[in-house]
């Protein structure tokens, strides 16, 4: 999506969230998630990048779906940081799990029904992704191990010790850094530990991203309010700056006090996939 087109800030959302609070039981969970996301497969719109968002749904959905033929659901695992792209890939996962039959009551009672997930974690992490993190962990029901170290070493490392684990369900889009010539499955580079890296959401842009949580009211990161609009640490990242708050005369608007504090939108404002990274130093 290019500079120009309608941003995810005029979606319609539901009065109610996708996930309640307090955890649910699995099942009851994945049924939830289900039947908001095939509503959404269901409306009819006029609108043609919400009916693109819905046919790259249903490709996503058959992406995870035949990665659950391929793969028993132990040699499965999630990438998961808290941020937007895995958050959208996670719903899905979970939705596809519902299609399959695959949402024990206690998915954490046996190892072979767990929802595993990795966590690379930044050198200087935000408060806000940790803490996103650990609820994810408690709404989700997901069996979570957290790596503070390098993309290559934290994989290196979990594979180790859950050597079961045989692919990995990754949220790069085209768009990232490295994921112009990915596919949907994809085995990891020579020198990398191996395993199959599956991309479900490869196709979707930044727009679909925010369109998609919007639309289904699916709770996120609060950084994301605050004008973030890519999460690294807190060494390396800062709000968009392409989402800055600006005076009637162009000038970024401040706080009152005088400072040079900025004011930011929120990043589901923000529509040009290749403005999504300004925030980041590298």
């Amino acid at each position: 999506m290019i500079a120009g087109e309608p941003s995810a800030r005029d979606v319609d959302v539901p009065s109610s969230p996708l996930v309640a609070p307090a955890p649910q039981p699995f099942p009851e969970l994945c049924a939830r998630i289900h039947a908001r996301v095939a509503a959404f497969l269901d409306e009819q719109h006029d609108s043609e990048r919400l009916k693109s968002l819905q046919a790259q749904t249903r490709i996503s959905l058959d992406i995870i779906c035949e990665a659950l033929e391929k793969y028993r659901l132990p040699e499965l695992s999630l990438a998961y940081n808290g941020g937007k792209d895995c958050l959208v890939l996670l719903i899905l996962y979970l939705c596809a799990l519902h299609i399959k039959g695959l949402t024990p009551a206690d998915p954490n009672a046996d190892p072979d029904t767990a929802i595993k997930c990795v966590y690379i974690q930044a050198p200087h992490p935000f408060q806000e992704v940790e803490d996103f993190v650990a609820a994810s962990v408690k709404t989700y029901s997901l069996h979570l191990l957290e790596y503070a170290k390098p993309m290559k070493a934290a994989f290196t490392d979990y594979l180790r010790d859950v050597p079961v684990v045989k692919a990995i369900f990754v949220g790069t889009r085209r768009t990232d850094p490295h994921g112009e010539h990915l596919k949907h499955f994809d085995p990891t580079d020579s020198g990398w530990p191996p395993f199959m890296r599956i991309h479900p959401v490869i196709d979707w842009h930044y727009v679909d991203i925010w369109t998609f949580i919007r639309h289904l009211n699916i709770p996120y990161c609060k950084l994301y309010d605050c004008g973030y609009t890519s999460l690294g640490g807190t060494d390396d990242t800062h709000p968009n700056p392409v989402l800055a708050k600006k005076n009637s005369n162009g000038s970024v608007l401040t706080t009152p006090n005088g400072t040079k504090t900025a004011y930011f939108r929120p990043a589901y404002e923000l529509v040009d996939d290749y403005e999504e990274r300004l925030g980041r130093d590298r």
